[in-house]
């Protein structure tokens, strides 16, 4: 019973070899009717039996519904023997082609401009590229992910891992503020690179999304590039924002400006975003560049990205199963023997 118990517990499931035999079960209630039918020829006749009535009840002896129910149950238990449960586990092997992806997003005070929008509704691009990130990991259940924001100095929000789940929680961590103001795009760039730096990973990628250009950090982008092309690492840069007028924050020496209630103040201002530094980035890298001026431009790049970067998957998959048979078989046996010992010993019947 100890083995059956833990062979359950191991992801099992119960099947039948058989299971059109398990009808059978339909004729036992029918048998149960008819037996309670059954009864010997009358000895006395009454003209009306009302006056009998106060007699006795009409239910059946204790020890007759025990005999019956023992032997109604060694059917039941016989015919779903015969119907051949088994009761077996899946197990299920997934072999990833190990792709490494790192997400280098930029957190600077620029990304706050609200030129961007969620569910029809006006948004920041940092709102904006936090949603469309969040689908691309859940697009991606096989691959190891990192990502590392960075505004005047990168930091690590996660290291690359395979738990996505924890992933997407630090992911909704990420805001502006976190670190000094700026854009350092080479050193963000060059930390990605080294995280990235595994001899086993069959392939690896680098996904930039950013909104300005280099003005902070120690490492240029153009040599961060070259190092990235050097480790044969897939480049991509997203350039996200418009050239234009957009609601931006109104910032001081403190930072951004805000309310008495702690509302960050805004005011359309130009904003321009340098296209060609970022071009010649991913030309040194040997990479792609993108364009993102809004949200559904932003989520069409993330899918272009996703089919160049696919994972080749091999799942196999393995069934074992118990058979059933021999416990049903002895356990009705045992009932039917039980019911036959009883009615012949203490509970025989006269004729």
């Amino acid at each position: 019973m100890t083995n059956l118990l833990d062979w359950w517990s191991a992801n099992s499931a119960l099947t039948f070899a058989r299971p059109w035999l398990l009808l059978l079960l339909l004729a036992i209630p029918l048998l149960a009717w008819l037996r309670g039918k059954r009864g010997p020829a009358a000895a006395l006749t009454y003209s009306s039996t009302a006056s009998l009535q106060a007699i006795g009840k009409r239910s059946a002896a204790r020890a007759g519904k025990i005999l019956r129910t023992l032997l109604l149950a060694s059917l039941a238990i016989l015919v779903v023997g015969l119907a051949r449960p088994q009761l077996g586990k899946s197990l299920t092997q997934i072999e990833a082609s190990g792709i490494d992806i790192m997400l280098v997003l930029d957190v600077s005070g620029s990304m706050l401009t609200k030129d961007f929008t969620i569910g029809g509704q006006e948004a920041t691009r940092v709102d904006a590229i936090r949603e469309v990130t969040r689908k691309f990991i859940k697009g991606r259940p096989n691959d190891r992910i990192g990502i590392i924001a960075f505004a005047g100095r990168p930091y690590v929000v996660s290291p690359m891992t395979l738990d996505h789940d924890w992933l997407l929680q630090n992911l909704d961590r990420v805001r502006i503020g976190l670190v000094e103001d700026g854009t350092a795009i080479g050193s963000a760039m060059a930390a990605a690179a080294n995280r990235l730096n595994d001899k086993h990973s069959k392939s690896r990628a680098l996904v930039l999304l950013t909104d300005g250009e280099n003005n902070a950090g120690k490492i240029p982008p153009n040599t961060a590039a070259e190092a990235v092309k050097a480790l044969k690492i897939h480049f991509y840069a997203i350039g996200a924002g418009i050239n234009g007028i957009a609601p931006a924050p109104i910032y001081t020496a403190r930072g951004p400006l805000t309310d008495a209630l702690g509302n960050i103040l805004y005011e359309n201002q130009r904003v321009e975003f340098n296209e060609t530094g970022l071009k010649e980035v991913s030309k040194i890298a040997d990479g792609k560049f993108f364009r993102a001026t809004d949200t559904e431009s932003l989520e069409q790049i993330y899918t272009d990205i996703d089919k160049l970067e696919k994972s080749t998957v091999s799942v196999k998959k393995y069934q074992q199963y118990r058979d059933l048979f021999s416990i049903c078989l002895m356990s009705g046996c045992g009932l039917l023997v039980a019911q036959l010992l009883l009615s012949q010993t203490v509970w025989k019947k006269l004729p």
